[in-house]
């Protein structure tokens, strides 16, 4: 007999690859942290394991791999990570956004949107490594792999944000993003639709690019715009990925405005024609809602916009917009300015969009929560359940293979996550154990925070992490580095 930490017996197994369940029921050994053996159940009888879970018939899965967080402060401030182990999520991507907690020296308060990451006291990691030795010390119950932020970059070097960096100050720029990709980061992050990297110019993003070609890494972007102009926003994308040689992912792709409302279509299909040429790739979260700070450009009465938090005025947080500027007897445009800074969640997009988006190949899955929200958007809780509840189980928008491929293997090959995504020998036991008929989110607008249904265990590098609604004790969480990415599939 061979000792083994875990048998996990009796499972239903998607692999993570995208192709279909086998038929039958499968054991699988743990050991040291990775995936020692898989074999039909019953037949791994030379193993002798410390702990045997019946899987009962279950689905076991990789661990979802959450691509677009901003966790970034709070897998150091909050290790256990329970909105994010409660749904099934064994890494989470940091630094999106154009906004990063390192490298960043702060002279004030961080400008907006790295406020969303916390206050001042929360950025206490001026460079790349201090940030992976915190990570090293909290030992998240989650992998952590980080993009660079833009903003973050910018913040640092430059006296104010409202113009383009001079060529000193990309310089500077560009050893520190240097020196962050040979500490594992995994590439560049823009958030150019926000005020405080929009006057950065194309040129600009390109220069500081650059370097990641030569270091394999990615440029992941929050476009300059996501409403009416959201074509030319994708060409600049497309022609920074060109000039630089390195393949882009759009961030939270979405047709954003009532205006915008039924172009997804056209906007798929020039990410295909694109990809036919370059590796370009996008990730989307399951809701018709978006949140961020609230910005006066989106101030509309189009739709309804609710309001989180707000700093002069907290206890606005959880109303309307409209019913705001109402009680107040002032405009929508003048209430939002008085509730500045504040967070909102815009219910500005059509779910036909969301559909379309989420369930074409190009796309893999990122929840985008905002952790540091008092009152933030269910994504924070529910994204990945939602997704294999309400779209594959209910809606059949794709098979639970495909569903579970697109927060998996799929997610793994383009942030270049070595030996994770797939349910393999040899691999990280990376794993979530899930019932198939009853998962599905709990986490609505107004009751955010609430645990998933459904998911029955999560392990983190062979670690047993959460079960039936409990966290563990132990937290096995490790930063990973950056390793081969993977161009995306060209679509025909």
């Amino acid at each position: 007999m061979t000792p083994c930490d875990t048998l996990i017996a009796n499972v239903r197994l998607i692999d993570g690859s995208g192709n279909p369940a086998p038929e039958g029921r499968f054991d699988l050994v743990v050991d040291g942290g990775r995936i020692r053996a898989i074999g039909a159940a019953g037949t791994l009888t030379e193993w002798q394991p410390a702990e045997r879970i019946d899987g009962a018939g279950q689905v076991l899965s990789p661990g979802f791999i959450d691509v677009h967080t901003h966790d970034d402060t709070n897998v150091v401030r909050m290790p256990e990570m329970i909105p994010k182990l409660s749904q099934g999520v064994t890494t989470v991507i940091v630094g999106n956004c154009g906004i990063s907690a390192a490298p960043v020296t702060l002279a004030g308060d961080p400008p907006d949107p790295m406020n969303l990451l916390g206050e001042a006291d929360a950025f206490r990691y001026p460079t790349f490594a201090s940030y992976v030795e915190a990570l090293e010390r909290a030992q998240p119950a989650v992998n952590v792999a980080a993009l660079i932020g833009h903003t973050a970059l910018r913040s640092n070097h430059m006296d104010r944000l409202d113009r383009g960096a001079t060529h000193a100050e990309i310089e500077a720029m560009r050893a520190q993003l240097r020196e962050a990709l040979d500490g594992g980061a995994l590439g560049l992050s823009t958030g150019l639709a926000y005020a405080n990297a929009n006057a950065a110019p194309t040129s600009e993003v390109v220069a500081l690019a650059e370097p990641l070609a030569e270091a394999g890494g990615l440029y992941a972007t929050h476009l300059r715009t996501e409403f009416a102009e959201i074509l030319e926003a994708l060409d600049e994308a497309f022609r920074i990925g060109r000039n630089t040689r390195v393949p882009v992912v759009v961030s939270h792709l979405k047709c954003a405005g009532v205006d915008n409302w039924g172009r997804s279509g056209e906007v798929l299909d020039a990410i295909e024609k694109a990809s036919r040429f370059q590796p370009i790739g996008c990730d989307c979260y399951p809701y018709a809602a978006s949140s961020s700070t609230l910005d006066l450009k989106q101030v509309t009465d189009d739709f309804d916009i609710l309001v989180t938090w707000s700093q002069p005025h907290p206890e606005q947080g959880g109303k309307l917009l409209a019913e705001i500027a109402a009680g107040w007897g002032v405009d929508l445009m003048e209430a939002a300015k008085r509730l500045q800074p504040a967070g909102a969640v815009y219910h500005g997009m059509n779910e036909d969009d969301v559909r379309r988006i989420l369930r074409h190949p190009a796309t893999v899955v990122g929840s985008d929560g905002l952790p540091n929200d008092p009152l933030p958007h269910p994504r924070l809780w529910g994204a990945f359940p939602r997704v294999l509840g309400r779209y594959s189980r209910e809606q059949q928008l794709f098979p639970l293979a495909e569903a579970v491929h697109k927060m998996t293997g799929l997610s793994a090959a383009r942030f270049g996550l070595t030996d994770r995504g797939l349910v393999k020998e040899g691999y990280w036991a990376d794993l979530v154990l899930f019932d198939p008929d009853t998962v599905a989110d709990a986490a609505t607008f107004t009751d955010p925070m609430q645990p998933a249904h459904g998911i029955r265990a999560v392990w983190v590098n062979g670690v047993l992490s959460y079960r039936d609604k409990t966290p563990m004790p132990a937290r096995a969480g490790r930063f990973l580095k950056r390793g081969r990415i993977a161009a995306p599939a060209t679509v025909a």
